[in-house]
């Protein structure tokens, strides 16, 4: 008796996954938006890349906080403010370049090869190092009486729409950036609590 013929199997369904459909919009919306926007003259956009820099954002505060800790400070504490933002800001630095390594995505092939790479993270684009930065500073800084508020938020936005401008990130990317940077905000004042119920450092 002949074996009963088996029939192959059915070739999987070639379908878009639903983040590839979404990745597919955002590149294409993305790019109109960097072609849209070519006559912004580019020193504009480059200054507010150089205004959400990592590289100055992280040694300032920092170098601020050490100042006010120092003998010459007359009530000999660090300023309770610069501790919350330096540590907001290092926890920025190591979220962004977790999500960055997990995430890979690479940058947007129009993008000008006149970006400085700081670490091997920064070769990935999401989130946006720069809009989370931005985000985290502003929101930060308004709840701590900063004003006026919508001047730190202008900055924010500015810089994180500079990063799609310049061609070096998609708009999910800003925008996931955005949502990181205030969510490391709130961490930043929860922790700011506990380090000034905590210590005799800081004068609250």
């Amino acid at each position: 008796m002949a074996n009963a013929a088996t029939s192959p199997p059915a070739p999987a369904l070639s379908r878009p996954t639903l983040l590839g459909g979404v990745r597919g919009f955002d590149a294409a919306v993305s790019l109109r938006l960097h072609a849209l926007f070519l006559p912004v003259p580019r020193l504009l956009l480059k200054a507010l890349e150089v205004a959400g820099d990592g590289r100055i954002w992280l040694p300032v505060p920092i170098s601020l906080l050490l100042l006010s800790a120092s003998p010459a400070n007359a009530s000999g504490a660090a300023s309770p403010l610069l501790a919350g933002l330096v540590a907001g800001l290092v926890l920025d630095l190591i979220l962004v370049g977790l999500v960055k390594v997990f995430v890979r995505r690479p940058r947007p092939a129009y993008n000008a090869k006149d970006m400085y790479v700081a670490v091997s993270a920064d070769h990935w684009s999401f989130p946006s190092g720069h809009s989370s930065r931005a985000f985290l500073v502003a929101s930060f800084l308004a709840a701590g009486g900063f004003r006026p508020r919508e001047a730190l938020f202008l900055w924010a936005a500015a810089t994180s729409a500079s990063r799609v401008l310049l061609g070096r990130h998609y708009v999910l990317d800003v925008v996931a950036g955005a949502c990181l940077g205030v969510f490391e905000a709130w961490l930043s004042i929860l922790l700011l609590g506990f380090m000034c119920a905590q210590s005799t450092f800081l004068v609250c």
